[in-house]
């Protein structure tokens, strides 16, 4: 067994290197677009990422994960599995694209974005063209062609970068030695370029990837269809409300913000708030890809469940640890979001807190994928979904992006309470409660003891306005409290 398993840690590296890779770029354009960009253009640019989420769980129909059952089965062609799956999601991106481009102009008056039908052009050729590569990248994974996958990936998210530095910092200087481009984005910058760059980066995975789709054979098999169809579009539906739950405080935002006319303005400020506490994020699913396959290759040993256990105390602790991390140098790390969005930094704490109990609620949600019962995921996943939307449609009227922070919050609370419930239940993992507890109410006790120093001592204090003498002092007692914190972790983790 241990080759197998060394060729599995092997490739969780590779692939997750790429979607780290991926979120770092996204994470290091926050500074050039919140400078360059007004907060409604970059909540424009925020509202489409997420339809554009959305749409593409449904175009794909589940049948990346289907190709994978039905390619591994006995006495059935892999060709004939990924040639049904290309042409039926084919089929249906080139109609959508097909829609889209004969609806562009109604859609985007529909949206408020009258002038800006091309974006909707775009967004229809993101959306076919990534459902498309999206059989081509699971055809890859079933190879085992982790290397070529990453290689395809990277040069699709190196493609996307290149674009945008070129549009953004290159083309509004030159916007007359290259005058075609004004056909496809206005000479000023704005939304359409963000768009715009990620409908080029599409394109370039697609023409990457025209030597493997020739080798298909482009057939329909329309029994093994059927099967695939069966067992795929279920787990189509049963991904949706996680998705739509990541997403749907930003597509309510049109509809419930406090200020109805400025809702963008509110979304963009939101979002980049909410990219300061993608530090938690990339940690948590840099955690996933490596603790999923390790989960799983413990599962028969003896003392795995004490092994899980450990595992999320250390999880929590080191969660505990980032938090602290970005929050009492917030000073610093705010520093990256232009002047106008640094109004919203005050969410930070409520996502990266968020994002902690998300992490948490992967550990503890493995017990359904441990014990078999799956199905019961979905209904953890609605209950989720009604706690965000509820907190959402109740209180962004008068909250604005706060409510949208605490909906997140509340909804992993729930889906965290219920799964840890069910799980004692149906896969008991003997999780020191008492420990986890303490853990996090240290991280409280630091965070509040920074609160109540900084009122006391250091609230005229301004990175940037202050001598350098009492800026050091801050940051200085703020270092204490985390080394305090760790230490205090460090002996309930080990007692």
């Amino acid at each position: 067994m241990a080759n197998p398993l060394k060729q599995l840690a092997g490739q969780t590296v590779i692939y997750g290197l790429s979607t780290i890779l991926a979120r770092i770029i996204n994470f290091l354009f926050v500074p050039i677009y919140t400078r360059l960009l007004s907060p409604e253009s970059y909540g424009v640019v925020t509202e489409f990422m997420a339809y554009i989420a959305v749409l593409q769980v449904v175009l794909v129909l589940g049948l990346e994960t289907g190709c994978f059952r039905f390619a591994n089965k006995e006495g059935v062609d892999p060709r004939r599995v990924y040639s049904n799956a290309f042409v039926t999601v084919f089929c249906i991106s080139a109609t959508f694209l097909a829609l889209m481009l004969a609806f562009a102009m109604p859609i985007s008056a529909a949206l408020g974005y009258d002038g800006y039908s091309s974006c909707i052009r775009y967004i229809g050729g993101i959306l076919a063209l990534d459902s498309i590569t999206a059989i081509m990248f699971a055809k890859l994974r079933q190879e085992n062609k982790a290397l070529k996958f990453a290689i395809i990936k990277t040069a699709k998210i190196i493609t996307e970068t290149a674009a945008n530095l070129v549009l953004f910092l290159w083309f509004p200087k030159h916007v007359d030695s290259a005058r075609w481009l004004l056909n496809f984005i206005p000479g000023t910058p704005d939304f359409s370029y963000v768009i715009f760059a990620i409908f080029i980066s599409c394109v370039v995975c697609g023409l990457i990837f025209i030597p493997d789709l020739l080798r298909l054979s482009f057939r329909l098999d329309g029994k093994l269809l059927r099967q695939m169809l069966a067992y795929s579009l279920p787990l189509m539906v049963a991904a949706l409300p996680g998705v739509v739950n990541d997403f749907l405080d930003r597509i309510l935002f049109r509809y419930f913000d406090t200020n109805a006319e400025a809702w963008r303005s509110s979304l963009g400020l939101y979002q980049a708030a909410v990219k300061l506490a993608v530090i938690m994020n990339l940690f948590i699913q840099m955690f996933r890809y490596a603790a999923e396959p390790f989960f799983f290759r413990r599962a028969a040993e003896k003392d795995s469940k004490k092994l899980y256990a450990s595992v999320q105390e250390y999880f929590t602790a080191f969660c505990g640890l980032v938090f602290l991390g970005v929050i009492l140098y917030i000073d610093i790390i705010a520093l990256i979001l232009g002047p106008q969005f640094r109004s919203a930094v005050g969410v930070v704490p409520v996502m990266l807190l968020s994002y902690m109990i998300l992490g948490m609620l992967f550990n503890v949600s493995m017990w359904y994928k441990l014990s078999g019962k799956t199905n019961m995921a979905i209904w953890i996943t609605l209950s989720g979904l009604a706690v965000t939307a509820i907190v959402i449609i109740l209180f962004m009227p008068k909250y604005s992006y706060w409510a949208a922070a605490f909906g997140h919050l509340a909804s992993y609370v729930v889906m965290f309470a219920i799964s840890s419930v069910l799980g004692a239940k149906y896969y008991p993992i003997p999780y020191r409660w008492g420990r986890l507890a303490g853990i996090v109410i240290t991280m409280g006790a630091a965070y509040g003891a920074s609160l109540l120093i900084d009122h006391a001592l250091f609230a005229d204090v301004v990175l940037g306005h202050s001598p350098a003498g009492q800026v050091a002092a801050k940051l200085g007692v703020h270092t204490a409290l985390i080394l305090s914190y760790l230490a205090a972790a460090w002996k309930l983790i080990s007692r």
